[in-house]
């Protein structure tokens, strides 16, 4: 598939089973993120990856953050919060390690990081291998925060669940850019 081809194609997939992305697949995946751009050379990056039982136990932190946050939550809630990472084979946790820098604010290395998610997603779907980019009230929790051991500059921004994609993709027509695009003009 071609860099354009690939572009306008990308979709996420929200269900996804075994297997996982190789270890080789997963190398294209972050090689491609660290191509992000990046002002000042700061890589406002960091990712972990979860996988096997390792997601019981991130199902389990989520868990815990969320009936910290209300502690009358049934059984039934708690069981979809710890059922949350087995949702796909692998999970790459991305997360934001802000830097103080003069001429490099917060928001452009978060978008930074943002960049990289999308590079790594693309390089997930040029590969066959089904991706989601998942957030939430949890992503930014300070239980899951201390659990993962950020660091007091880190900022966990996403969830990107991998895996083979389940079901056949829709066909999805192109948006209308007239929409969304306009020329500025000086008044």
């Amino acid at each position: 598939m071609d860099g354009i081809e690939l572009l306008l194609n990308r979709r996420s997939s929200p269900v996804l089973e075994s297997p996982g992305p190789t270890p080789e697949q997963l190398e294209i995946m972050f090689q491609a993120a660290l191509r992000a751009p990046d002002h000042a050379r700061l890589r406002p990056w960091r990712f972990l990856t979860v996988s096997g039982e390792a997601r019981e136990a991130l199902g389990e932190l989520l868990a815990k953050a969320a009936r910290s946050d209300r502690q009358d939550l049934s059984e039934d809630a708690l069981r979809r919060f710890r059922g949350m990472p087995l949702r796909a084979p692998t999970l790459v946790l991305a997360i934001c390690p802000v830097k103080e820098h003069p001429k490099v604010p917060d928001i452009e290395q978060k978008m930074s990081l943002a960049a990289a998610v999308q590079s790594l997603l693309l390089a997930a779907f040029d590969q066959g291998v089904g991706a989601i980019w998942r957030t939430g009230d949890l992503c930014y929790h300070p239980i899951v925060a201390e659990g993962l051991g950020l660091a007091h500059n880190e900022q966990l921004m996403g969830f990107i669940y991998l895996g083979k994609p389940v079901g056949v993709s829709r066909e999805r027509k192109p948006l209308n850019t007239e929409m969304f695009v306009k020329e500025w003009k000086q008044t």
